[in-house]
């Protein structure tokens, strides 16, 4: 690509903005109040008019209602020396094979006609899930495997005019592959919110799921950061709170 189309490209990709609230409304969307500037929401579900969308694409491993889907791309699912998949057990959600070049670009591809499909309808950035998947691997998948896929993942997004968000993985410098924000998903709860920071400055989205680590989040970044406490199952009329 020519360096001037690669500036255009650039100039069309806006950061996430600072001085308003995030609503996380993976489990379904609901109208936000004018507090909230950031919505983020699933990439089955429609942008929220008149506010900076991000949508979810989980990029590392399956969704569970995905069966079908990736019972027709068997080879791209990680398995392990029994054939059987590996899997999150806590999501009940099968980890992506990234163990080659050719199975990161075969899923790169896939997942890229999602992020695609979210820059059509409508959305500014996407948060991709589940970096620190080869954590749960089981030794099968690597760091360096893990990364090398989400390189090819923000290149499209990109390409697609998309900020890209991290999502896991604390204390990894995401901006070395290009990542524009981070996700920080319990960080009061696990002290990983400085983590984040560290990296992303202002740029990060803060979520918790209890009312003390709330408290704790809102205490240290409330002022600079958008902090929500949020219901596990993420329900559109469950508990949706502020600093």
């Amino acid at each position: 690509m020519i360096p001037a189309l690669l500036g255009l490209l650039a100039a069309a990709i806006v950061a996430l903005p600072t001085g308003t609230d995030v609503d996380y409304q993976l489990g379904g969307a609901a109208d936000a109040p004018a507090n909230v500037g950031v919505v983020v929401r699933d990439r089955s579900e429609p942008p929220a008019a008149g506010r900076y969308n991000v949508c979810y694409v989980n990029g590392f491993q399956t969704q569970p209602d995905e069966k079908r889907f990736w019972a027709r791309h068997p080879g791209l699912v990680l398995r392990d020396a029994a054939g059987s998949p590996v899997v999150d057990e806590a999501w009940g959600e099968r980890l992506l094979d990234l163990r080659t070049p050719a199975r990161r670009h075969a899923l790169a591809r896939i997942v890229g006609r999602w992020i695609a499909g979210c820059a059509r309808d409508g959305y500014g950035a996407v948060e991709l899930d589940n970096l620190d998947s080869f954590t749960r691997s089981d030794g099968l998948l690597t760091r360096r495997q893990a990364t090398g896929y989400a390189a090819l993942l923000v290149h499209r997004a990109h390409r697609n005019g998309l900020a890209v968000g991290q999502k896991n993985l604390a204390g990894y410098d995401g901006t070395r592959i290009g990542y524009d924000f981070a996700v920080a998903e319990e960080c009061g709860r696990y002290d990983e919110c400085g983590r984040y920071v560290a990296h992303y400055g202002d740029q990060v989205l803060m979520i918790e799921y209890r009312p003390a680590d709330f408290a704790e989040t809102c205490a240290a970044h409330g002022a600079t950061h958008a902090v929500e406490l949020r219901d596990r199952d993420l329900t559109p009329d469950g508990v949706h709170g502020w600093c």
